[in-house]
């Protein structure tokens, strides 16, 4: 299941019904508040993600991935970069899949 598109798709329809496992589940309701109320995430909402499992490396790493999507997307919004079609899309996200984001 992990790494299919019925997966992504359900992950974006609604997290909370979706196939996702209740680890990484909680891992993006995080990043969700990392997105979008980043100044009043505490210490308390590291419970959750430590219950789960996730060590600090891991959560450190995902606030930077999402930060640097946000980045990314607000630099390409601002500088009129067009859009990739969704085919492209799906095969960077085949690529990334198969090799992780390295470009080696």
């Amino acid at each position: 299941m992990l790494g299919s598109e019925e997966l992504v798709w359900g992950v974006l329809r609604d997290l909370e019904t979706s196939a996702l496992d209740e680890k990484h589940k909680a891992l993006f309701r995080f990043v969700r508040k990392v997105n979008d109320e980043s100044p009043q995430i505490t210490a308390d909402d590291m419970k959750p993600l430590h219950a789960e499992g996730w060590e600090d490396e891991a959560i450190y790493f995902a606030i930077t991935v999402c930060a640097l999507f946000n980045f990314y997307n607000r630099w390409i919004d601002a500088s009129g970069v067009h859009a990739l079609s969704e085919e492209a899309h799906r095969e960077g996200g085949k690529r990334t899949a198969m090799h992780g984001y390295s470009r080696s």
